[in-house]
Parts: structure tokens; sequence; C-alpha cells
């Protein structure tokens, strides 16, 4: 009799996907219905319903419903998006932090803030900055396990994605982390830029509970090619902002500058981080000028 088992998709390669299923790694081809989709494949993280065929082999008849994606890397069902930034070299470029957290959020999937690198430069201004905005924000180093407990405790349990810029260090507090991964890292160059050494997205169960994924970092998430957001929504994704939303004096205010905005004035008070009022304003002249370009 044909066992079917519902498993999470781990990795593929080559048209192949791989589950784990009672220890054993299970190869997976997609079923008819799902190689005749154009606009549908399963992803990494996907929950699928699989028929067994021998004992490494499997069918995927169906991907269950997802509660979140990303289409950039390609991943499902993600709980929360680790966003690992340092301010020691390479340092993180905060509006690239931003574009990720709202890329995340608009798709429900928490961000967190992992700040490597604390033994060789501490991130105060981004602790600072992260925090007000509402985003659990831990200190770590893959160097010395500083944060590492905290960082376990937070992904016990749940399903989750490490992104950021190369050089920062997201392999190696995988590695730290669950020594079993073995992940590839690479060193930093001369002109401090990290080199990409994460290729595909892959799943690796952790001893704790739950997935961890390495990603190919920040030059997947760009939202200007995945995220379509309306202009008008994007003030929902600064978590920081919603005291004041409606307190500006003019209802549909959008926060770029106009008289009596109260969003601007909670920043002049300190109450707002800059960067973070930057980076809003800078995604929202992209959100712009893409429905400029979409109605003509």
């Amino acid at each position: 009799m044909m066992e079917i088992v519902e498993a999470t998709i781990l990795k593929g390669v080559g048209g192949f996907y791989y589950i784990r299923w009672q220890g054993r790694e299970i190869e997976c081809k997609a079923g008819g219905r799902l190689r005749l989709r154009r606009d549908f494949r399963p992803a990494v993280g996907d929950l699928a319903r699989v028929e067994l065929r021998g004992e490494d082999e499997g069918l995927i008849t169906e991907i269950l419903p997802r509660r979140s994606f990303l289409l950039r890397p390609p991943i499902a069902n993600i709980d929360q998006l680790i966003i690992v930034a340092s301010e020691a070299d390479p340092t993180t470029d905060p509006y690239l932090i931003d574009q990720v957290s709202v890329v995340a959020l608009r798709q429900g999937i928490q961000p967190v803030l992992a700040l490597n690198k604390a033994d060789l430069r501490p991130s105060a201004r981004f602790e600072e900055i992260y925090r007000q905005a509402g985003f659990p924000t831990i200190p770590v180093s893959a160097q010395t396990g500083q944060g590492l407990e905290e960082l376990r405790l937070l992904l016990r349990g749940k399903s989750s994605a490490f992104t950021g810029n190369s050089g920062v260090g997201k392999s190696s507090l995988l590695n730290r982390l669950e020594p079993g991964f073995g992940l590839e890292t690479g060193s930093i160059s001369r002109i401090s830029r990290g080199r990409h050494t994460t290729r595909r997205v892959e799943l690796f169960p952790l001893q704790d509970g739950g997935f961890a994924a390495d990603t190919p970092g920040f030059s997947s998430f760009d939202i200007s090619r995945i995220d379509r957001i309306p202009k008008e929504e994007l003030e929902q994704y600064f978590p920081e902002f919603e005291p004041y939303i409606g307190q500006c004096r003019f209802s549909g205010c959008a926060h770029c500058k106009e008289p009596g905005c109260a969003v601007d004035q909670a920043c002049a008070e300190g109450l707002i981080a800059p960067s973070r009022l930057e980076s809003y304003r800078r995604l929202y002249e992209e959100m712009a000028k893409w429905k400029e370009w979409q109605t003509n």
C-alpha cells in the first residue's frame, strides 16, 4: 500500500525536491498537475503532500496553503526573517535593512535584527534604531558566542530565514548555532566587501525544533522588482509610525515633508530615528514612480 505523508520541502536541486521522513532524505518529483502550472512551482519551506514510492523516492501531489511567501529568494512559510547586520566592516547600509523588513512585514513575517561581530565593534546605533522601531534586536558574535543562547530561544520551534549583506557572517553564525550545518563561509576582501558563499536556499532542521535557512543575501530582496507595494500602504510597515498615523494636519499625509506632519514632528523629537524616516521616503518615491509607470 502506497504511503501518503505531509512533509516540508528542505531544498530543490535540478528539478528535484528533497524532504526528510523518518530520519532519511527522500528525493521527490513534482506531480504532473504541478509541473504543468507555469504560474506556480513548489518552493523550499512548502508543506507538501507526498506519495512515498520506495525507500528514498516520492511524488509531490499537492502543495498545502502557504502562510507566507518570499518571491526572491523563493521560500515559503517563514515565521521570522533574521536580518544579520553589523557596524564592523563591511558595514551594513540601514536602507537595506529597512527594505528587507518591509518585504517581511508585508508577508506577516517578523523581522529580527542579529547584530553580528559585537566583539569587533558593538552596533549600539543599530541597536537603538531597531529596538525603537519595535524589532527584536540581539547583539551577537559568531566568534565569541555572545548572544547565541538568546538567538537560539527565538529560533526554537519556528521556521526562520537568515539574510544580510555579503561578509556580515550569516553562514558563520548558523555554523556556530548548529555546528552540524557545515556551511561554506567567505572571507572579507581588502576593500571591505564580502564574498557571497550561499548560492541556493536550503532549510536545515534545528536540534531544538524548527528550521533555519541561509539565503544568498540582501541582493535577492530587490523591493523594486519583487514587491509592488501601493505607496499608501507603506506607512503600515514602519511600526514606530503607528502612534502618529492620522494625527497629521492634512488627511492622507504622505509624511514626505508636508506641513503639520506628526511623523516628521516625532522624528524631530527623537521618537523616530532619522534613518528610518529617510528610508520610508526613499521607498515611497520608488513606489510612486512604479504607480506612474503602471498607469502609462
